[in-house]
């Protein structure tokens, strides 16, 4: 907990280190002594009579430590609930922390930093304005944007330009393409910007989701660059725990951003239970919501919805079948531990 710098474990225990006579909460950004040298207390008066002095940076005898979820939380509300957005030191200075710790814990709680959380929020707001109002402008001004320019400046979180999204993507080109791997055919879809589909499903029935999801966009055959993201997406399902880097085009909801963004930072080989992922998120109560968002994912293994199973460590759910779940997290968990894989692409 320590060495992964664990905020959620704020408030549980403090450690503090012989050599320098400080001690910590578990989610202290400094810099992780040795082993032998740290000692662990239940409570921060406990280190403190063991002659030990609080750490400056993230003040673990204050209250509000424990993983500053109640922080956290005002903040997401003040930046729902503000016609402006509100700044960064505001933020901090309400949370009684500095601004670069406040981001920190934010951006480790949320999944996004404070103002890509307030930039998926007028995203939000902007897609569901642009479907009703009369005019683009007034959609803009709807949605919380100053300006104009604002808008068409986020234009790479919206997918495409407002206008062209009032229009129903009309023109936007989205390529496809279609591969075998050791777990069936894959359909893979995307766009200027990255992947925006991976499905295990025939060519026939990816071209009907695709045309289903982007029902305005121009629909078109793979490129030479679409066939190197195939590529990349056949080896993270059959040749996991390399680091592929593989441009991604995210479009949902706020949450569901939040949740998908939360998904790829699990480590591959490792899984965690959807009420895990709440907390990771900054919503402990929120697992059944997280657990809708994880079965809308449209971006198979590059988004790594496989990785949550329930708390008992059941598999759970997995929209493209149990079977192709666990054998992806077979094989992930072999890559981590160096035992042979024996699932066998079974199917």
């Amino acid at each position: 907990m320590v060495c992964a710098r664990d905020g959620a474990q704020n408030g549980t225990f403090v450690y503090a280190v012989i050599t320098t006579g400080v001690y910590c909460a578990p989610g202290c950004p400094s810099r992780r002594a040795k082993r032998e040298n740290v000692r662990f207390f239940k409570t921060p008066r406990e280190a403190e009579s063991a002659g030990f002095r609080s750490c400056k940076r993230c003040r673990p005898e204050r209250p509000s430590t424990p993983s500053h979820s109640d922080a956290i939380r005002r903040a997401c509300q003040a930046i729902e609930g503000s016609e402006e957005e509100p700044t960064l030191e505001a933020l901090a200075r309400d949370a009684g922390l500095s601004p670069g710790y406040f981001q920190r814990i934010f951006k480790a709680h949320v999944g996004l930093s404070p103002k890509r959380y307030a930039m998926a929020l007028r995203k939000r707001r902007l897609r569901g304005a642009l479907e009703q109002a009369r005019s683009v402008t007034g959609a803009i001004y709807d949605a919380g944007y100053a300006n104009s320019s604002r808008a068409y400046a986020d234009n790479d979180s919206l997918g495409l330009t407002p206008g062209a999204y009032r229009k129903g993507a009309k023109g936007e080109v989205v390529r496809f393409a279609s591969a075998q791997s050791s777990l069936g055919e894959i359909f893979v879809a995307a766009t200027a910007r990255g992947v925006c589909m991976v499905e295990f499903a025939t060519h026939d029935v990816g071209v009907e989701k695709l045309k289903a999801r982007f029902p305005h966009a121009q629909c078109a055959p793979g490129d030479a660059a679409l066939s190197d993201w195939v590529a990349l997406v056949v080896a993270l399902i059959d040749t996991p725990g390399q680091n592929i880097a593989l441009p991604l085009d995210i479009r949902g909801t706020a949450f569901q951003e939040r949740v998908w963004q939360a998904l790829g930072r699990i480590p591959c080989g490792q899984t965690v239970s959807y009420s895990r992922l709440a907390t990771m998120i900054g919503q402990p109560t929120a697992a059944r919501a997280v657990a809708r968002a994880c079965a809308t994912n449209a971006i198979a293994v590059a988004v790594p919805c496989h990785r949550i199973v329930r708390g008992s460590g059941a598999l759970g759910g997995y929209r493209w079948g149990l079977e192709r779940k666990r054998a992806l997290i077979e094989r992930e968990a072999a890559i981590r531990t160096g035992k042979p894989d024996d699932s066998g692409g079974r199917d």
